[in-house]
């Protein structure tokens, strides 16, 4: 298993959840392949979206796959002036994972984090395993207390 999904693993195995990274045929680089691949609604995949305040410090965005997030929004909530989508270069320092497989947790260092109120309403939602071909099942409590994300409406 790549060195990504071991890392996720540890963290959730340590914070005693259930749930471990299950590698998918293909990669899931987009909520709607994720979806497919494992057989749920595309609101019920938790998007890891990384994004660059105006101070130039990444925050995570755990957001559901049938919407999008609205930056504004999401900067006031925040407290920053403007919330830019990240360059992958930024991405991957903040995180250690690459766009595309990008989990809630085993980051370098913890990354403040917003979690989508949206997510609520699946009994179980699927987060990125670390690697693009990589997912794992937890549920939004579970997100929240992986994360110590902030929850919040971000549509």
């Amino acid at each position: 298993m790549h060195p990504n999904c071991l890392a996720v693993d540890a963290v959730l195995a340590a914070a005693g959840v259930s749930g471990r990274v299950r590698i998918l045929e293909t990669a899931a680089p987009t909520a709607a392949a994720a979806a497919e691949l494992v057989g749920c609604e595309v609101g019920a995949i938790a998007n890891s979206l990384v994004f660059a305040t105006a101070e130039d410090e990444p925050l995570l965005v755990m957001t559901s796959g049938a919407h999008r997030v609205d930056t504004a929004k999401v900067a006031a909530l925040v407290g920053t002036a403007k919330l830019s989508r990240a360059t992958p270069e930024f991405v991957y320092a903040a995180t250690g994972q690459r766009i595309g497989g990008v989990a809630p947790v085993a980051h370098p260092t913890p990354l403040r984090t917003v979690v989508d109120t949206a997510l609520a309403d699946y009994p179980q939602v699927w987060a990125a395993g670390g690697i693009p071909h990589a997912v794992f099942p937890t549920t939004y409590d579970e997100l929240l207390r992986l994360t110590g994300g902030r929850p919040a409406d971000v549509a």
